[in-house]
This record gives C-alpha cells, sequence and structure tokens, in this order.
C-alpha cells in the first residue's frame, strides 16, 4: 500500500501528518505511520488539539495531576499540548538527524489569541520553544501582519519557525522577506544559520471551497468551468514565487553561510468537496523541496490510490496565471477572497482554542480535589 507514498518522497515531497493525539502516541500509531507510511513530520493546530483532548484518550491521568496542582486552564491546555509535542518529537527524533534537522519536525502553534500582537507572539514563540526543549520543534506564527516582524525576530534569536495561514501570493512573499531578514538577524548575531528551519504553510483546500462558493452564486458556463482550479493555480504560483526568491543575490549571501531554504509546504490538502478526486491536492502538488502535510484520510487514500505522475508544477506557471486572472473575468476578487480566508483562519483557530479552554477548564472542574 505504501507504493504511492514512496514514489511521492521519491519526488522530493515530505510527508508529514496534519494530526496528533495522546492515544496516537501511546498506541504505538506515531511510529507505525514513520516506519510504513514515509510519514516524516506532524503538525499540530488549536482545532487538532481541541478534537484530541475533549476525545479524552489518554489525557485523564495528567488532568487529575493538574486539577490537583490546582493550575489556570490556560497553564493547563499548555501543559498537556507540550506534552504531546514533546513525546511525537522524540519518536521522530531518528528522522530529524537521518535529515541533518529537515525533517522529523513537531509544529506547535502560539496562542491564536495573540495572532494581531507583535511581541506577545514573540514573547509566546520563545515560551514554547523552551517549554516543549526539543530541537526538532517548529513553533508555528500565523501570517498575519502582525505575525510578520514576529517571524523575523523569532528566526533571529535562532528558533525554527512553521508559518501558517498563508493564502495570498503577495502575502506569502511578505513571509519569505520576513524569513530572509530573521536570518540577517541571525547571521549578524553570529548564530549558526544551518542549525535555524522553517517551512511556510500555504493554504490549498479552502481557496477553492471560498471560490467555488462564488462560482456557483454566479452559476454560468464561464464561471462553472473554473471549479476547482483556483486552489492548485494558486499553489503552484506560489511555488514559482519560491523559485524566485531562493535563487536571489539575497539569499545567496546566506547560501553561503549555510542557511537553510525555507521549504513551501502544502496544508490544508484534504478535499472538502467530494466531487473532486481526493488525492488532487496532493497529485497536483508535486515538486521537489515541498511539504505536503496530510489529514490522516488523505494519507490513507494516497496510500491506497494515489497516483504520482513525477513534477507536476513545473511547466505550469503561464495556466496557473491564466486561471486566477480569469477570476477577475467573471467578478471574482482575488484579494477579497484571501483577506476573508485570513480573517476566518484566525477565527477559527481563535474558536478552537476557546473551546480547548472550556472543555479543559470542565474536566479540571470535575476532578478537582473535594476541599476538606
Amino acid at each position: 500500500m505504501t507504493d504511492a507514498l514512496k514514489r511521492l518522497a521519491d519526488e522530493g515531497v515530505a510527508i508529514w501528518l496534519d494530526d496528533l493525539s495522546r492515544k496516537r502516541i501511546t498506541s504505538g500509531n506515531l511510529a507505525e505511520l514513520i516506519d510504513q507510511q514515509h510519514v516524516v513530520g506532524v503538525t499540530t493546530n488549536p482545532s487538532i488539539f481541541q478534537k484530541a483532548i475533549s476525545g479524552g484518550d489518554g489525557y485523564e491521568q495528567q488532568l487529575t495531576d493538574l486539577a490537583a496542582r490546582r493550575l489556570t486552564v490556560e497553564e493547563a491546555v499548555r501543559m498537556i499540548t507540550t506534552a504531546d509535542v514533546r513525546d511525537a518529537a522524540d519518536i521522530l527524533r531518528p528522522v530529524y538527524d537521518a535529515t541533518g534537522g529537515q525533517d522529523g519536525r513537531v509544529s506547535i502553534e502560539v496562542d491564536p489569541r495573540l495572532a494581531h500582537d507583535t511581541a506577545a507572539t514573540v514573547a509566546e514563540a520563545k515560551q514554547l520553544a523552551w517549554l516543549v526543549d526539543r530541537p526538532n520543534t517548529f513553533i508555528k506564527i500565523p501570517a498575519t501582519k502582525a505575525g510578520l516582524p514576529a517571524i523575523t525576530e523569532v528566526i533571529g534569536l535562532g528558533i525554527s519557525v512553521n508559518v501558517t495561514l498563508i493564502f495570498s501570493l503577495e502575502r506569502y512573499r511578505a513571509v519569505m522577506d520576513a524569513f530572509l531578514a530573521g536570518l540577517e538577524k541571525a547571521k549578524a548575531a553570529g548564530l549558526d544559520l544551518s542549525k535555524i528551519h522553517s517551512v511556510a504553510s500555504f493554504f490549498v483546500s479552502r481557496v477553492d471551497t471560498e471560490i467555488d462558493k462564488r462560482i456557483e452564486k454566479i452559476g454560468t458556463d464561464e464561471a462553472k468551468a473554473l471549479r476547482g482550479k483556483a486552489a492548485v493555480a494558486n499553489a503552484r504560483l506560489a511555488y514559482q514565487a519560491y523559485e524566485e526568491v531562493f535563487s536571489s543575490d539575497r539569499w545567496a549571501a546566506l547560501d553561503r553561510a549555510n542557511a537553510n531554504k525555507q521549504r513551501p509546504l502544502w496544508a490544508s490538502t484534504g478535499v472538502k468537496d467530494p466531487a473532486y478526486k481526493d488525492t488532487m491536492y496532493v497529485e497536483e502538488l508535486v515538486a521537489p523541496g515541498t511539504v505536503n502535510t496530510m489529514p490522516e484520510a488523505t494519507l490513507e487514500a494516497v496510500a491506497d490510490h494515489g497516483e504520482t505522475r513525477g513534477d507536476t508544477v513545473h511547466g505550469t506557471y503561464e495556466q496557473a496565471q491564466a486561471d486566477i486572472d480569469a477570476l477577475a473575468g467573471i467578478g471574482i476578487s482575488y484579494d477579497e477572497v484571501v483577506q476573508v480566508l485570513e480573517d476566518e483562519g484566525v477565527e477559527k483557530f481563535e474558536s478552537s482554542w476557546n473551546d480547548l479552554l472550556k472543555s479543559t477548564e470542565a474536566e479540571l472542574k470535575r476532578l478537582a480535589p473535594s476541599e476538606a
């Protein structure tokens, strides 16, 4: 079953799992996915933790201990989530060592309520790196306007970063600029650039979900011909931008100092529309030096019936640009769509975080020792 995943990995696509839970760690499932399904990294987000912890599997003892210590709910959530990330990082450590730090990574996100506060994001990133205390951790920072200077600051401190919630090409270029500025700060501070890694998480399926919804409202044949094209086109143009930036003179100076490129990571690759092939956002975005982080259902679908046709990104830029340009012709504003998606993305993660706090608080109250 793993031939399709091996072929994908052989094409230069790092396969990461977009999920984590205590049960997945303790049951040996994560180790099995690494061993048998070519998984070389893990990403998490507030929604993933909310689902895992509210599901209850494996958290009872730690929650009981945290309740006995009368920790605040925020402290309790961070103790639980960093424990999972630390344990997953230990399981992935051999991959990290074998790939020179490129893969074998586990990502943990800053509190999404801080998405529009630069200083608080930097402080939280430093705290999370200290709490997890594993070299193969990525701290996830959202690509909001306030997130951009935070990325520069955190990279400049030598902390590896996964930049998340990128939807637009303009913002992606700003993210790469923030990353390079961070490396330049780190270099000026005398840090070893070879130890600093980063990925830029470019979201895919949500672009089609939002644009297809607008296409259906328009309802013309011309509009319907563009269904399911925007997300892949957007990501392919992002890869074109990546190639431009990482072949520049500015990058060359950092490359000589042993810096690592910030790899594009395709996120949100689970297909939302059942009319589309369930492996579409994997098969259509195969290019060297990329990461594809998949929900387990997508990973299983690729393993079962995925088709790897080699590199499906190079040679497509002209058509991808035409597909994006065609949206304006039917009255859909690309800039408006990507702004809506960023706003919704931050809001969704914040909502999941608040749900996580509420459900954890309820558990802490339930398990709290009775007053003597």
